[in-house]
């Protein structure tokens, strides 16, 4: 099993099925880990996030998403690049 010890425990709050963002209104940002390491040049491919290589040998992403559709946009995407996709969440702002 991998060192998860710079994964930060999670407390993200839940969005309502079908809501778009934030009961405050706000935009949300949201981390994206991934299984190995990557390019920071990919960031533009991964819809501007933050590429950051962790000492575990994961890939942390990290950025907005305007609303569901686009987050499910970028989640396609890692699918279609064959990335490992290891943990989605809210960043708590």
């Amino acid at each position: 099993m991998k060192d998860k010890k710079n994964r930060p425990e999670s407390t993200g709050e839940s969005l309502l099925p079908g809501q778009l963002s934030s009961p405050r209104g706000e935009q949300e940002i949201y981390e994206i880990y991934i299984e190995g390491h990557l390019n920071p040049a990919w960031s533009e491919l991964l819809g501007g996030f933050t590429v950051t290589n962790l000492e575990n040998g994961e890939t942390l992403l990290t950025g907005p998403a305007p609303d569901q559709s686009a987050l499910h946009g970028l989640l396609a995407r890692v699918r279609d690049m064959n990335l490992k996709l290891v943990l989605v969440r809210k960043k708590e702002v």
